[in-house]
């Protein structure tokens, strides 16, 4: 953020664009452009999706009551939750989706999804990089990865956390704060919502802002006359950049979310699952590559049920409305959406009337980008409890998603002691789930 009138004026302009935390400043996400055009090339070729929204569900939602109910399995199997019959034939989903089930026909469902990580942070670092965890390497998300092979569009940061960084597995692992994630510091479903670092702080208006960058570039210049070194050179650009990205209206109006009618925000939901994806869609049609966001609490050791009904029925009315809201906008086919968790829940309802951990077999979603519409992919068995057909890994999730935006996951990346290493290890294009 840009310093306070307090203070020393070099501090104050060497601040612009400063995030706290396990973000990443403006002038670093400049660098990272620069990085990777300095890098090796590498084979590419055109994805069907220009950006991804993954829709990040903490804790490890329960398949049982979501996705993959078992109506006719045993009470302390399935559970006391009623079902609702989708736009499909044949297909159910838990009641409390009945939102969803209207658009079934435009997303996938993945009921087979699989791997062997029980604990949540290994769960977590699993699902956001596709690596097992390693003590030896922290392996980058998603996120990371898009930003380091595509950069930024548009002026936008090319990887987006909102409201935060859901857990330390979404930033850059061994690539770098420079490729992690640009996060908001406040929840867009805060009626006084703004975005640090893209606003003037108080007390400083756009004359005293100009001021300031004059100055950065004076200190700059001084500086570049007693270093030759490569990096002081092309601070200027980068902070130019980082200065364009702050006074830029675009990225202002991209992050803007009272810009929207309040009919389109009544429609996704006046809370937290509502206005986090309605963000989401603002800022991948305004050119972000990718935005995940995080919503709810899903570990439900006890009173699943009670707990299914405060969480779901907010998430079903904001993402069913956020799958309509990408088609009539014409951004369905060239945005994907993912939402996942670490695992899933155990098949058998315990003493407390909750489920416990379980990574076995549970429910993944998908729709858009080059996905294919209207199918449930895989099964799981009579309980619930392991894959029934067609069982996807880990690997196999995300070199599917890391195709679908035309990255080739078998790429190596250059890990510290200049260790060679793929994106994705072992992992196929899961042809079956594609349009």
């Amino acid at each position: 953020m840009i310093g306070s009138s307090r203070g020393r004026p070099r501090r104050e302009f060497l601040q612009v664009g400063a995030v706290s935390g396990l973000g990443l400043t403006l002038g670093s996400l400049f660098r990272a452009e620069a990085a990777r055009a300095d890098a090796k090339s590498f084979q590419t070729f055109a994805g069907t999706a220009k950006s991804v929204i993954h829709i990040w569900l903490p804790g490890g939602w329960a398949q049982q009551e979501t996705f993959d109910p078992k109506p006719l399995a045993p009470l302390e199997y399935r559970g006391d939750m009623g079902t609702v019959d989708t736009c499909l034939p044949g297909v159910v989903f838990n009641e409390k989706l009945a939102h969803t089930a209207k658009i079934a026909d435009r997303i996938t469902v993945v009921r087979s999804m699989t791997h062997g990580e029980a604990a949540h942070e290994r769960g977590t670092h699993n699902m956001f990089t596709g690596y097992r965890p390693s003590p030896a390497l922290t392996f980058p998300s998603f996120g990371s990865v898009v930003a380091h092979e595509l950069g930024p569009r548009d002026n936008l940061p090319p990887y987006v956390c909102l409201p935060n960084l859901p857990a330390p597995d979404a930033g850059a692992g061994y690539l770098g704060s420079a490729f992690g994630p640009f996060t908001l510091g406040s929840d867009p479903a805060n009626p006084n919502f703004t975005v640090r670092d893209l606003a003037l702080p108080g007390g400083v208006d756009a004359q005293r802002f100009s001021t300031r960058q004059k100055l950065r570039d004076i200190v700059g210049r001084h500086f570049q006359q007693m270093d030759d070194n490569a990096n002081l050179e092309a601070m200027d650009e980068f902070y130019t950049r980082a200065y364009d990205l702050v006074s830029s209206a675009q990225a202002r109006a991209a992050f803007d979310i009272a810009a929207e009618s309040a009919s389109v925000r009544d429609e996704y939901g006046r809370n937290e699952a509502g206005q986090r994806m309605l963000l989401a869609r603002r800022l991948v049609e305004s050119g972000v590559r990718l935005v995940t966001l995080n919503y709810g609490g899903w570990d439900m050791h006890a009173k699943i049920t009670d707990g299914i009904n405060r969480t779901l029925p907010a998430f079903d009315q904001a993402y069913a409305t956020l799958i309509r809201d990408l088609e009539r906008r014409g951004l369905l086919d060239s945005t994907l959406v993912m939402v996942s968790s670490e695992f899933g829940r155990t098949p058998k309802i315990n003493k407390d009337a909750g489920r416990d951990h379980w990574p076995k077999v549970f429910s993944i979603v998908l729709a858009g980008g080059g996905v294919k519409r209207g199918l449930v992919y895989g099964s799981s068995d009579s309980i619930a409890a392991e894959p029934a057909d067609s069982p996807l890994t880990v690997e196999d999730l995300a070199t599917t998603v890391y195709h679908c935006l035309g990255i080739v996951a078998d790429k190596e990346l250059v890990a510290p002691g200049n260790r060679p290493v793929e994106i994705v290890d072992g992992g196929t294009v899961r042809k079956e789930l594609l349009a």
